[in-house]
């Protein structure tokens, strides 16, 4: 039995009828309407699933009135009904986006098949997009939040390398974003409709790690009381991207590099070799390098991964893009928290523009939510940032040489943050140009020397 609630337009009310008729009996919601200004006014009061219209109306063609029900309701199949000779009419319709047509006289059981493909086909194709709008939601390239040009040219790249098959190592901090980045490659490639799967080489043992990536045939080894499918199976024809590489065991290293060198891999206790149709895509925060020299990382699996590199900038080297991930952030948490926090005082975003960020985007994101959710006024205090960071363990130096160490560093982050440009440091800090020229000179500090050619 079908759900779904339909319009049937037709000028000939017997046929009218019988459609409806057919078409209830399976279970159906049925309007009819005689001509085109019924129709259309039926489609203004009431939500249809879909429409069966006439070819040949009594004022307009039943294409035109397709066109013009869409206008009111986008997305809603469309069945034409048609005679004989006017085959080649229907087909039209069916470019200019009616589903199908059917032509008279037809039998009740292929209208009803038709009409049950069409619903189907509308719901995947609803659910296909609203999968779609979420992934591109989290990990679209518009969702990277960034004004730096250093991110900039990182995301050019991303979006060139998306349209070729080649392995990609992404070498970054921890907390920069790397399974972001090869998120957004993935969703900008021709596999976005196929999986994109992630593992964390250094979060699992080697033993596990084997099994988790190639998968294991029942009574391989103790506890595998069942065959198992691993992660590149699991990835065909998609994306798999391998996070920390430089810690995955010696060992798995030479399975790995059969899988970019021969497109295959064996499963665990097994003896028969799995195809690996998958987009390689790598990530590490160690100097992969440097483990080569000591013999802990393969040279060849080095260079078989090292085909497109890209650096992903520290936020201590970005440090402009600061006050916009402190807004998206903010905007988060008071989103997930139903708190109305409007911002931060001057002093509290002085100091997240000092601070060095060692876990990078990550930590100022758990600063910005521990800000928020511990905030009881609608601006956030500096007291609300960094709290652990400055206790009174740290030694007191007099107030002096604190406030002139303070100008100082503050003066040259100001320099850093707009590349010498002393007009935009004086809006930044909310002096004149005079004041900052006068503290330029108290701690011998050249502008010039921070302008990027």
């Amino acid at each position: 039995m079908g759900t779904g609630t339909l319009l049937i337009v037709d000028d000939d009310r017997n046929l009218l009828e019988l459609m409806k008729m057919r078409l209830e009996s399976s279970g159906y919601e049925v309007t009819t309407a005689p001509d085109e200004d019924a129709a259309k006014a039926a489609v203004v009061g009431s939500a249809f699933d879909l429409a069966i219209l006439d070819l040949q109306l009594v004022r307009q063609d039943g294409i035109s009135l397709m066109e013009e029900l869409h206008r009111v309701v986008p997305g809603m199949p469309v069945i034409i009904l048609t005679a004989h000779g006017s085959i080649e009419s229907a087909v039209e319709a069916m470019k200019r986006g009616a589903f199908t047509y059917l032509t008279k006289p037809f039998d009740a059981r292929e209208l009803i098949l038709q009409v049950e493909r069409a619903l189907v086909n509308s719901k995947l194709t609803s659910e296909v997009d609203r999968l779609k709008e979420m992934l591109n939601e989290r990990f679209d390239f518009k969702n990277i939040v960034t004004r730096s040009e250093v991110m900039r040219t990182v995301l050019e790249a991303v979006s060139r390398v998306a349209r070729t098959e080649s392995t990609v190592f992404i070498r970054g901090e921890s907390g920069t974003g790397k399974e972001l980045i090869a998120r957004a490659i993935h969703l900008a490639s021709s596999r976005s409709a196929m999986p994109f799967v992630a593992i964390n080489c250094a979060a699992l043992p080697e033993t596990l790690l084997e099994s988790e990536l190639f998968g294991h045939e029942k009574g391989s080894f103790t506890g595998a009381v069942r065959t198992s499918r691993g992660l590149f199976a699991q990835a065909n024809g998609g994306t798999m991207f391998l996070d920390e590489i430089g810690d995955m065991p010696l060992s798995i290293q030479a399975k790995f590099l059969r899988v970019l060198q021969e497109r295959q891999f064996y499963p665990v206790g097994s003896e028969q070799p799995m195809e690996a149709d998958v987009r390689i895509i790598v990530a590490t925060n160690r100097n992969v390098e440097e483990l080569v020299k000591q013999g802990s990382f393969r040279e060849d699996l080095y260079y078989r991964t090292h085909v497109i590199p890209i650096a992903l900038p520290s936020l201590r080297e970005r440090k402009e893009d600061i006050p916009v991930l402190v807004d998206h952030f903010l905007k988060k948490f008071q989103d997930q928290m139903n708190k109305k926090v409007k911002g931060f005082t001057p002093q509290a975003m002085q100091r997240l523009m000092l601070h060095d960020w060692p876990g990078n985007v990550r930590e100022l994101e758990n600063t910005i939510e521990y800000a928020v959710a511990m905030a009881e006024h609608d601006v956030i205090a500096e007291d609300l940032i960094l709290p652990a960071k400055g206790g009174t363990e740290n030694m007191i130096k007099p107030l002096k040489e604190a406030r002139e160490h303070f100008e100082k560093s503050y003066l040259i982050r100001l320099l850093e943050l707009t590349r010498g440009n002393v007009s935009s440091a004086a809006s930044l800090a909310g002096k004149y140009r005079a004041d900052l020229y006068n503290l330029f000179k108290k701690y011998v500090i050249n502008p010039s020397d921070f302008k990027k050619e």
